[in-house]
């Protein structure tokens, strides 16, 4: 059986609980269902959000700082402790993990595109889980991806994978703003191509996260140009990965 990639995003709405700290709790779940995912012949690589409001709340500030040194700092003070969390409840399942930080400049030139693509199929072919986020302690306006939707698309481009995932606090992509609308549908299907679906993705993230549904919806138009179909879900979903692996239809399915 040929086995399947996937590249997972989610969000620091979603690893923080709004900001509350990690949610070990939620954390664990979808390490639990990666495991099974990959006992299943899917390899998967994690783009995680969530190390800068980490930061900041182990340094206890009350909000998300504008300084882009104060928030190279939160995310430094936040990688150690999103990247402990992953590594200990990976390990409880006898998984290995590895940490690679990547800022713009890294994937436009050929050199280096070539060493991290190399890197992610040698540590996919050894059975681990590489945890990807940007590189916030050394990243500058410049050399940033401007947020984790971005970067989790490209290194579905970099390893041709199969499938994006981009887990959100969100159901998906609806035709009209679920927050203001309450009559508000779920899209369940839509190409990517679609003139519809940029119209209808706002522009406007949460305080914790620097980009909104519409920086997901430009994320699958990127991964669509390796042919990889993007799904974006609510990461409360429950078994959200594993009901996508078995068929299910959950969240928005924007294909190529």
């Amino acid at each position: 059986m040929t086995k399947q990639r996937w590249v997972v995003k989610i969000g620091s709405a979603l690893l923080t609980n709004d900001g509350k700290g990690l949610d070990t709790t939620s954390i664990a779940s979808w390490v639990e269902q990666i495991v099974t995912l990959t006992k299943q012949n899917i390899d998967v690589i994690l783009v995680s959000s969530g190390a800068i409001a980490e930061g900041i709340k182990r340094l206890g500030w009350n909000d998300r700082p504008d300084d882009i040194h104060k928030l190279q700092a939160a995310a430094a003070v936040g990688q150690m402790g999103l990247i402990q969390t992953y590594e200990s409840l990976f390990a409880k399942h006898d998984m290995h993990t590895a940490q690679i930080l990547l800022t713009h400049d890294n994937l436009t030139n050929a050199d280096r595109y070539e060493n991290i693509s190399s890197t992610l199929n040698n540590l996919l072919e050894f059975g681990t889980v590489p945890i990807v986020n940007e590189n916030d302690t050394v990243a500058t306006d410049e050399i940033k991806f401007g947020d984790n939707d971005t970067l989790a698309a490209l290194v579905a481009n970099l390893v041709n994978a199969d499938r994006l995932v981009i887990l959100t606090d969100q159901g998906g992509v609806y035709d009209d703003d679920p927050r203001q609308n309450a009559d508000a549908k779920l899209i369940d299907k839509i190409h990517v191509d679609d003139e519809k679906l940029e119209q209808v993705a706002g522009r406007t993230g949460g305080s914790l996260g620097s980009g909104g549904m519409y920086t997901k919806v430009l994320a699958a138009k990127k991964a669509s140009e390796s042919n990889t179909i993007t799904v974006i879900a609510s990461g409360k979903a429950e078994n959200v990965l594993t009901r996508l692996q078995a068929g299910e239809h959950v969240g928005t399915l924007i294909h190529c």
